[in-house]
């Protein structure tokens, strides 16, 4: 008889009361799917603070499921906290994290499992096509213009979220740093993906609560945890400026020494004033990234507390 594989699936839960009752309802489908590849299913939710009825319907999974594992943070500490808690947990021979508000089909994850099964240690869905807002799509295509710009050249330019990992990958994903981006991460570490795409769904249950400052934060973690380029940048400016403003200093002496004074220079001097003093605080507020990163690094405080298990 041949032994079964497990694949782990981690689901950080955020206010998903109405499409936790839908997925409830699709698990028996995608895991007699699974069964016919030989492969059993490790559920584990993970409830980051919800404040509505999730976890009362994550118990009702659990109750259906006996084999089900909840795990109920203190409060909310971000999907990312989250979803390295799940990990925690993870003791399947491959795993990914799948969101719980139903964009990501299940279909997929099966697709992604074919090839897992035929060989390949780490398979990402890209999306042929996203059905968000405008805005939303802006954002995040300037975002991975920047990523693979400034951190990966051949990162995928419509992003992923969606990847299937070896439990070979476990130990780097669940080491990693605080806020780290998973996806990025993952990619950075070197095993080529097999590229699957997909198109997401619309969200049809609950809102979402991933607000643009989150995702401006999430942005910033992002540049700070894989590259020194912002500094980089902001070093080749100022010597740069440096030359132009010692440029400009030496013609004024010499414009003074040949043909006099005649202007108190009071707008070049506004300009000038203005002009490094934005220099000044936006290198400061660069550094200061870097240090509270350096900070939340070697601090005690843990990524996330667990208030509750049910394994």
């Amino acid at each position: 008889m041949i032994a079964q594989k497990i694949i782990s699936i981690v689901i950080p839960v955020y206010f998903n009361q109405g499409s936790l009752p839908v997925l409830r309802d699709s698990l028996p489908v995608f895991e007699a799917e699974l069964a016919a590849r030989q492969m059993a299913l490790e559920l584990i939710f993970v409830d980051d603070g919800s404040g509505d009825r999730s976890f009362a319907e994550l118990l009702r999974i659990r109750q259906q499921r006996p084999g089900t594992k909840l795990i109920k943070l203190a409060r909310n500490f971000g999907a990312v906290a989250a979803s390295k808690t799940g990990f925690r947990f993870v003791t399947g021979d491959c795993f990914l994290v799948l969101a719980a508000d139903l964009q990501d089909p299940l279909e997929q994850v099966l697709a992604m499992v074919d090839c897992w099964l035929q060989g390949d240690r780490f398979v990402i869905s890209i999306r042929a096509g996203r059905e968000d807002p405008v805005a939303t799509r802006l954002f995040a295509g300037a975002y991975y213009w920047l990523v693979r710009r400034v951190i990966s050249g051949n990162f995928p330019r419509g992003g992923f979220d969606l990847m299937l990992m070896d439990r070979s990958l476990l130990d780097f994903m669940a080491n990693s740093n605080k806020q780290t981006n998973p996806a990025v991460y993952a990619h950075w570490l070197g095993f080529t993906p097999h590229v699957l795409t997909y198109r997401r769904r619309k969200r049809e249950y609950g809102k979402s609560r991933w607000t643009f400052l989150k995702k401006l934060r999430y942005m910033l973690d992002t540049f700070t945890a894989f590259t020194a380029v912002p500094l980089q940048v902001f070093t080749v400016t100022g010597a740069l400026v440096a030359v132009l403003s010692m440029s400009y200093g030496l013609y004024i002496f010499i414009h003074s020494l040949i043909f006099g004074s005649t202007q108190p220079g009071f707008p070049t001097l506004v300009v000038l004033i203005s002009f490094f003093s934005g220099m000044i605080l936006a290198s400061l507020s660069i550094i200061g990234l870097y240090l509270w990163r350096l900070f939340d690094m070697v601090g005690k405080t843990p990524e996330s507390v667990i208030e509750s298990t049910y394994l």
